[in-house]
């Protein structure tokens, strides 16, 4: 992981590749779908994932953890902020949780 943050922080070109394919060209959107499917099978995953999922899951993860919404939106590349409420799912039990936390007459 630090090698690849390295490659990142230097790079300044936006089209520098970061992943390749076993001949040497760039990782396409096919292949990158490919190697999930691959360990999904291997993980015994019934559910749909996609690389989709992640950009979801990611965006969810920096919510829950505190992230404000307009830095998500940033990381994600959004002009709008409504495409990025889009892509949170927010689980019941922390929004039950920032209600007891933020609402001044819960007891």
């Amino acid at each position: 992981i630090s090698a690849v943050r390295s490659l990142l922080l230097r790079s300044t070109k936006s089209g520098d590749i970061l992943f390749l394919n076993m001949r040497g060209t760039p990782l396409s959107r096919m292949g990158v779908w490919k190697i999930i499917q691959q360990y999904v099978k291997l993980a015994g995953i019934r559910k749909k994932v996609s690389p989709h999922v992640f950009r979801h899951s990611f965006a969810t993860h920096l919510l829950e953890g505190g992230a404000n919404l307009r830095a998500v939106q940033e990381m994600l590349g959004h002009s709008d902020i409504a495409t990025t409420q889009i892509y949170t799912h927010l689980d019941r039990e922390y929004l039950i949780e920032q209600h007891r936390t933020f609402h001044p007459r819960w007891q």
